[in-house]
């Protein structure tokens, strides 16, 4: 028997706890009581995103979030700086040209953080541009962005929207909405949240909320206007992920009692371990310079293809981890600390690491990865 563990960047680990909750009748979505889990779910929403505003919830991948911020706020024609580090920053890219919006690229080595001050000089340079899409955590290459600084810099562009991509930092990382002043950001269930795929959520601000009644792009389902008139009375649209929606209710209670600063903090410590142990087994970091704590990428031994790790992580542990995407194929492995995760397994993570590796003929001194988590949690 292999008992399965899950590290991806999304699914994760969902608790017990929340797939009982999960697994009780469907109840129906036009009910009294499916409305008290939509109020309850949308103060804790706020709660996690740090915001007094509205926060969006849609039955849909978070790609549904990053396609109804471009569709809502963005007119045809309308020019978007797009910061292109990895394969999700492309993906904003990609929603800006199919919406008929003008992406202008800003291209970031993969493992390397945007500088803000390109993004100033672009805005200087180009005051009609009308957005600034970035990731907040980068999961094809465990980047960071520099939110808080890019956000300083477009709040001085009253006609510019800073829209940001959270799906795999909201609920990890510490992204004050309101206080920072951001414009968008988008969560995806799958991920910090703790539960399997299925929703999408959208944090608006007032600015937002400006352009989305000045916008004539064509909408149905990604209605923005019509979502937030329904959620005010503690409804959706449409039918609702309803299962769903009741384990967010018990993960958002859980995240309410930990509390957001240790919730942070606890994120954290996982990555920081991770890394250590990965630098004391002689492994090179993908992002050595600004690491996201959702997701560690590191480059595999010289001259081992890195999907073998992949693989015989799956086939030997019943470990699922991710591989490097398009240029990174082969090059990188990619390790969540996201979901419902604790010291001890990102302690397993490590262990399971080194035999791997000793399996596949990259000798390392057993214990000495695990030694170094174990430190670093201490």
């Amino acid at each position: 028997m292999i008992k399965k563990r899950i590290y991806s960047p999304g699914p994760v680990d969902v608790s017990p706890l929340t797939l009982l909750e999960m697994a009780q009748p469907v109840m129906h979505h036009r009910t009294k009581e499916f409305e008290a889990i939509v109020a309850e779910v949308v103060e804790g929403l706020k709660y996690v995103f740090q915001t007094k505003g509205d926060v969006l919830i849609f039955a849909s991948s978070g790609t549904g979030g990053m396609e109804g911020a471009i569709s809502n706020t963005l007119n045809p024609g309308d020019k978007a700086i797009c910061v292109r580090g990895g394969k999700f920053g492309e993906r904003w890219a990609q929603l800006v040209s199919a919406f008929g919006g003008e992406p202008l690229n800003l291209d970031v080595e993969w493992g390397q953080a945007v500088d803000p001050q390109q993004i100033a000089d672009a805005l200087k340079a180009d005051p009609s541009i009308r957005a600034v899409c970035v990731q907040a955590s980068e999961t094809s290459t465990g980047v960071a962005h520099p939110v808080k600084e890019i956000a300083d810099i477009v709040k001085g562009y009253s006609d510019t929207l800073f829209i940001v991509d959270g799906i795999t930092a909201v609920g990890v990382m510490d992204i004050p909405f309101d206080r920072w002043g951001l414009d968008i950001l988008v969560g995806g269930s799958q991920k910090a949240w703790r539960l399997p795929p299925g929703l999408a959520f959208a944090a608006v601000s007032d600015k937002a909320w400006a352009a989305v009644e000045k916008c004539t792009q064509p909408r149905y389902y990604f209605d923005w206007a019509k979502e937030k008139k329904n959620l005010a009375k503690n409804t959706t649209a449409y039918t609702p992920a309803v299962s769903l929606m009741v384990g967010l209710a018990q993960v958002l209670r859980e995240m309410r009692e930990e509390g957001l600063e240790s919730l942070f903090a606890r994120s954290a410590s996982y990555a920081r371990a991770f890394r250590e142990a990965m630098l004391a087994l002689g492994l090179k970091l993908f992002a050595p310079d600004s690491p996201s704590d959702s997701i560690t990428a590191v480059y595999g031994p010289e001259g081992m293809d890195a999907g073998a790790i992949v693989k015989h992580l799956s086939s030997k542990f019943g470990i699922t981890i991710a591989g490097g995407q398009d240029h990174a194929k082969g090059k990188i492995f990619r390790v969540s600390h996201m979901g419902y995760l604790d010291a001890l397994d990102m302690v397993t993570a490590v262990a399971a690491l080194e035999m791997t590796l000793n399996d596949l003929g990259h000798q390392v001194e057993l214990g000495a990865g695990v030694r170094a988590a174990q430190k670093a949690l201490a």
